[in-house]
């Protein structure tokens, strides 16, 4: 499953993320992983979420976040939910159609290994692309 969390900026997003996190420490019984670009989160995210920050690991573009997505759940099956905050500052990248391609390859991921991602992502949600919007 994948859920998007549309808005532009300083609309909540990140608001609605935490929300997601909340939720998600309730319901599910695996590992949790929130990725952002900084460290901004680190006091309001739970100490049993796994947080990393993308600059730690150079991440430049979507291949790289798939690849990077892919060995961190190959090191550790137990994860079933992926948070990431601000998708186009994590990638590097605000290429919507690379977007869409990422977003449908954490769908097809996120099935086959039992792993659900929730996504902010700051656009305007009027200019959205349907490949991003099917996911809100």
């Amino acid at each position: 499953m994948v859920k998007v969390i549309l808005g532009d900026k300083g609309s909540g997003n990140t608001k609605e993320l935490m929300k997601a996190i909340g939720e998600a420490l309730v319901q599910e019984n695996g590992s949790l992983v929130c990725i952002e670009k900084g460290n901004d989160l680190t006091y309001d995210v739970d100490y049993r979420v796994r947080l990393i920050d993308a600059r730690d690991y150079g991440m430049e573009g979507f291949t790289f976040l798939r690849g990077f997505l892919s060995g961190l759940h190959g090191g550790n099956f137990d994860i079933s939910h992926i948070l990431i905050d601000s998708l186009y500052k994590v990638a590097g990248s605000k290429d919507p159609e690379e977007a869409e391609a990422f977003l449908d390859w954490c769908a097809q991921f996120g099935e086959r290994n039992s792993v659900s991602f929730t996504i902010s992502v700051t656009d305007d949600p009027a200019n959205a692309r349907y490949g991003i919007k099917k996911y809100c």
